[in-house]
């Protein structure tokens, strides 16, 4: 059954996706009425393509990301440093997936960087994650947000189904909240992470 995502802050940018692929993308009032059978998802915010993370390896095989039953131990925040790397020596790829799922929360789609780590790499390609190339120049600090943001190329029709939502009003706001506002991401059609 095809599904149509509508964001209420970009109506002229719905997406009907059937199967892993774009089938159709245009203003959500044309395709609601030719596409009457599909499931419906409307999200509040802006549709955008997703974004790429630039630091997988960082994120993801030298940052340790604590189950929430360690949050007494090791907190909810991700650890870094030392300590990480002790965790990682036997946690590597529950850790990994853990990191996935934070990104998946950041509208991530893309990920990039050498990863070598056989659980990051699983990780990675069980969610579904494109992998491109990293950037010359990295954009900021480490962050599951990067700033500046980047962006991939506008979804088209016959594409893979890769895009996420953003509870924000427009790009700039995006920009200036960062990506934790993110309220549901796409991959290869599969709704991957939404927002409680």
């Amino acid at each position: 059954m095809p599904t149509l995502h509508a964001a209420d802050g970009s109506p002229e940018t719905a997406v009907l996706v059937d199967g892993a692929r774009i089938a159709a993308i245009g203003p959500y009032e044309e395709l609601a009425a030719e596409h009457q059978d599909a499931r419906l998802r409307r999200w509040p915010g802006i549709l955008l393509p997703g974004l790429l993370n630039p630091y997988a390896p960082e994120l993801l095989e030298r940052t340790y990301h604590p189950d929430p039953r360690e949050a007494d131990e090791y907190g909810t925040e991700p650890v870094t440093g030392e300590r990480a790397r002790e965790l990682l020596a036997t946690r590597l790829g529950a850790s990994a997936r853990r990191g996935v799922q934070r990104m998946l929360a950041h509208g991530t789609v893309a990920v990039a960087g050498e990863l070598r780590a056989r659980g990051a790499l699983d990780a990675v390609r069980r969610a579904g994650l494109a992998v491109g190339r990293r950037p010359d120049v990295l954009p900021g600090p480490l962050s599951l947000s990067p700033a500046p943001l980047i962006l991939l190329p506008r979804p088209a029709v016959g594409a893979p189904a890769r895009f996420a939502v953003f509870d924000v009003p427009d790009t700039a706001t995006l920009v200036r909240r960062g990506a934790s506002t993110c309220v549901a991401t796409v991959i290869d059609g599969r709704l991957v992470y939404r927002a409680r």
